[in-house]
């Protein structure tokens, strides 16, 4: 008797006494996966677990992580000199004062890398 996979096309190889179903992904991009893709993977998979596994079911899950790491780096690259600009970080007090300069860009990088989690990774 043919099992459904069997009536629906699809094949199995043996190996062993186990017969292995013949499984191909439809997508074989490789996706470049940073940090914030990291982190959006992990929260899906951990907190919003239904949409994990949609995802995971229709292929899209690598594409969106590498979507959302995409575009928080985009938006860092925003946020950083805006925010810098804002504040009166500049390449003068970086000549005059290059601890200041360095405690008040880790500040605003940590303040915009926040932003960016909420609004893109833990959204």
């Amino acid at each position: 008797m043919e099992s459904l996979f069997e009536q629906m096309g699809g094949t199995y190889h043996w190996e062993g006494d186990v017969r292995i179903p013949d499984l191909v992904l439809s997508d074989t991009t490789d996706y470049h996966v940073g940090k914030y893709g990291r982190l959006r993977h992990r929260y899906l998979k951990e907190h919003r677990r239904v949409l994990f596994n949609i995802m995971l079911t229709n292929e899209t899950l690598a594409k969106h992580v590498a979507d959302i790491d995409a575009a928080c780096r985009e938006r860092l690259e925003v946020l950083i000199p805006a925010m810098a600009k804002q504040e009166g970080v500049t390449e003068q007090l970086k000549a005059t004062d290059q601890m200041e300069w360095v405690r008040r860009m880790n500040s605003i990088k940590n303040r915009a890398e926040e932003i960016v989690l909420q609004e893109l990774v833990y959204d």
